[in-house]
C-alpha cells in the first residue's frame, strides 16, 4: 500500500478530523481514507465555458440568425462625450 504525508494541517482541522472518526468508531487515519475514497468516487462535473452557457440559456430566444463570434477582433472603445 502506498502512502502519503500531509504538512501543515491546522488545529482546527485535525480536531475536525479527530471528531468525525470518533463520530464514525475509526482511527482518524481511516476517516482520511474514507474521505478520500469519497472524493475520488464522486462523479466529475465538467464545467462548461461562459459563452456556451450563455448560448443555451438564450437559446430559445428566437433570434433569427446566430450571433457571430468575436474572437480574435479588435475592440474599438466607445466614444464619451465627443
Amino acid at each position: 500500500m502506498a502512502q502519503i504525508i500531509v504538512r501543515n494541517i491546522d488545529e482546527g482541522l485535525k480536531s475536525g478530523l479527530k471528531a468525525r472518526a470518533s463520530l464514525h468508531g475509526w482511527s482518524m487515519e481511516e476517516e482520511v481514507r474514507q474521505i478520500l475514497r469519497q472524493a475520488i468516487n464522486e462523479p466529475v462535473q465538467v464545467r462548461t465555458k461562459l459563452g456556451t452557457r450563455i448560448a443555451a440559456r438564450f437559446a430559445d430566444a428566437g433570434l433569427p440568425v446566430p450571433l457571430p463570434e468575436f474572437r480574435g477582433q479588435a475592440i474599438e472603445p466607445m466614444a464619451l462625450g465627443e
